[in-house]
């Protein structure tokens, strides 16, 4: 529903509504400023907020720019007054027109947390020209679904805008209170995401990255993110008050945010808004403005469970560059692929096979070969094995964050795979900056990127990108971009001098990381008594890891540990039964950093599967099997903390049970310190 109220020429006012009415989203331009605001079944989410963009070379663009660079702090603190709207393309803007639509439909994914995506949204367009003798265009497109709201701008074609330079975003997002965010912030800590989530007032942050999410003191739950971000500068959240951010692109390191061609548009900025936690969790709503999937044929994307050596490098059992203790050879692969192929797993990953690894390759990426093996690993061979056991081979490419070197060689280092049928690939760049200069989530990274995923589909290659920039639901329009990482993983447990990840880390990833898509976090840790650093190790018990495969979505899954520590455990039939991918989705009960209890429906049967975990923190946890299909039963086959189980001093108890339950039923389980629960559901004849 849309209502429009054109008082003055100066004055405009429009509505648009979600489709349950529940969310109302409100445009005004007054004075010749445009605004938005947001509300929730009445409560304030958004007050008036100003949006808009500098051009360069256009009127009311004083600053010059052209030798700006973000410093590793990010930008310099907010002040605790609210700012108002900059100038941009002039003085102010004009009405043109409006537009409006609707929309009440659905798709299907080739993998996903849902098979089906409901698509219901009102959308209101506002086409705006900036005042002055030169009047750009720039229409604002506004799209209200039932769990939130995106708005993104575009420029159309048009006479006098062809090559176009941004300066800066004037997104503003204004709440009614100081509200509680989590969040991290940007390229203070690294250039990966990979920081631990902290809570704090609005007034306590800087300048932070997306998604962040926000509890508001109404009871609402939100989250700030961006959809569709091609060929763009990531937006970050620059903190300007007390209870405002204004959305900071990366730039280039020249200072410049984003180089165009009209006609062009930015991607979504998006504000899920949920009422209670699981809400954040179960929103398609940045699926739903990306693209729809643009191959023709998707019947080779396949996800998958998969184990590799990477575990024994971080442990320093093994080395990825050559030597005595080089862990991609030949032998050692084949005994890995016979494991994956006698346990049910689909895939072994290899790191370290091609040559460049020797030597300090995080300074200088130039170094790697993509298509030369070190002597001691045979390809074809490997390859061959593989197939024979019906386990896929899972490449890996890390460019040290040297993209030019690596775009050179793409081409035939996805042939090479194709030819030995390899169709996935890890890549990974780790460097603070890509070929020297730039940020992984500036527009140079982005586009690189896109292209990689794009070229990977033409050969029939899936995707796991470490290192990236974040994910905002790419994967509905290109599903090889399988899994990302992204955010802080388990690899932290072998060497991170801070002790690990702390138990509160996993109940805080499903809220925050996660809205961003998979991620390729990697548990299945079994063995707690390695010791590289002093005083670091994964701070769970082993039933925590296992409720992971539910709690954390990947459809590129690994089990992580060594096949050596699998062996003869009865927990790890979990692990070679949970899928990696679902139907259905719920969360069944969660507050952020304490406890998460999901149930996900498996893609491709009638079984259901529970995961709960806690923080440090010891709780009961009351199930409710009310999801489940009415009049059957259940077998409930349950994965629980054992005696004495404690993430610090026991973590390694699992207590099996079984029995059965339906619909109607609840059911208590204990959780211990760090701990976790996780259940099988096979339904009964």
């Amino acid at each position: 529903m849309i209502s429009v109220l054109i008082p003055s020429c100066n004055d405009t006012s429009l509505q648009v509504n979600s489709p349950d009415e529940t969310i109302q989203v409100r445009f005004t331009l007054k004075d010749g400023i445009p605004r938005y605001i947001i509300t929730k079944n009445g409560k304030s989410v958004i007050e008036p907020s100003a949006i808009g963009f500098v051009l360069r070379g256009q009127s009311g663009n004083s600053t010059d720019h052209s030798t700006d660079r973000r410093t590793d702090q990010g930008t310099d603190q907010g002040t605790d007054q609210e700012t108002d709207h900059k100038t941009d393309l002039g003085t102010a803007y004009r009405l043109v027109s409006v537009e409006e639509s609707s929309a009440d439909g659905s798709w299907e994914q080739p993998w996903g947390e849902f098979r089906t995506i409901a698509d219901r949204h009102n959308e209101l367009v506002v086409h705006l020209v900036s005042a002055g003798r030169n009047g750009i265009l720039m229409d604002i497109r506004f799209r209200v679904f039932d769990d939130g709201v995106g708005f993104r701008y575009a420029f159309p074609e048009q006479p006098g805008l062809d090559s176009v330079v941004v300066m800066d975003e004037l997104t503003q997002f204004t709440f009614p209170d100081d509200h509680q965010v989590w969040w991290i912030p940007v390229h203070s800590e690294n250039s990966y995401y990979e920081s631990l989530y902290r809570k704090s007032q609005i007034s306590g942050t800087d300048t932070i990255n997306t998604p962040a999410t926000f509890e508001t003191h109404d009871g609402l739950y939100l989250a700030i993110h961006e959809a569709n971000l091609t060929d763009f500068a990531s937006m970050t959240l620059r903190r300007t008050g007390a209870r405002q951010y204004v959305s900071e692109l990366v730039p280039w390191s020249n200072g410049v945010k984003v180089y165009a061609k009209a006609p062009f548009e930015s991607p979504w900025r998006t504000i899920i808004i949920g009422e209670e936690p699981g809400d954040l969790v179960t929103s398609t709503l940045v699926l739903n403005l990306n693209d729809p999937c643009k191959l023709d044929d998707v019947s080779w994307i396949e996800p998958s469970k998969y184990i590799g050596i990477w575990w024994g490098m971080h442990l320093e059992k093994y080395t990825w560059g050559q030597g005595p203790d080089h862990g991609a050879t030949t032998e050692r692969v084949m005994r890995y692929i016979d494991f994956a192929g006698e346990h049910g797993l689909d895939g072994v990953l290899v790191e370290g096979w091609n040559r460049g690894w020797d030597g300090n390759w995080s300074e200088d990426g130039t170094k790697f070969s993509f298509t030369e093996s070190y002597p001691d690993f045979d390809l074809e061979t490997v390859a061959s094995c593989a197939a024979d056991k019906n386990v896929r081979l899972i490449g890996h490419h890390e460019t040290g964050g040297a993209v030019a070197n690596y775009e050179k060689q793409m081409e035939d280092a996805f042939a090479l795979y194709q030819q030995h049928g390899v169709n996935a690939v890890k890549t990974g760049y780790v460097n603070k900056y890509l070929d020297g200069s730039e940020w992984h989530d500036g527009q140079y990274g982005v586009r690189h990127y896109r292209k990689v995923v794009e070229t990977a589909a033409r050969y029939r290659i899936m995707i796991d990108n470490h290192e990236p920039v974040k994910g905002t639901g790419l994967q509905r329009t290109y599903p090889n971009l399988m899994t990302q990482e992204g955010g802080r993983g388990q690899e932290y447990d072998a060497w991170s001098g801070d002790g690990g990840n702390p138990p509160s880390h996993t109940t805080i990833l499903p809220f925050t990381r996660m809205l961003a898509g998979p991620f390729d976090f990697t548990p299945g840790t079994f063995d707690f008594g390695y010791r590289v650093v002093e005083g670091t190790r994964v701070n769970t018990t082993l039933a925590k890891q296992l409720a992971l495969y539910v709690i954390i979505f990947s459809p590129q899954q690994m089990a992580s540990d060594l096949p050596e520590n699998y062996e003869g455990n009865p927990a790890f039939e979990f692990i070679k039964q949970v899928p990696c991918t679902w139907s259905d989705t719920k969360v069944l009960d969660a507050v952020i950093g304490e406890y998460v209890t999901m149930a996900r429906k498996d893609w491709n049967s009638d079984e259901w599967y529970i995961g709960s975990i806690t923080n440090e923190t010891p709780r009961t946890i009351e199930l409710d099997f009310s999801f489940l299909e009415e009049g059957l039963d259940y077998r409930a086959e349950i994965y629980a903390d054992g005696a004495g189980a404690d993430y610090l001093t026991n973590p390694e108890p699992v207590k099996i049970t079984y029995r059965v339950v339906h619909a109607g039923m609840h059911m208590n389980v204990e959780l211990a310190p760090g701990g976790g629960t996780a259940i099988r559901l096979v339904p009964l004849p």
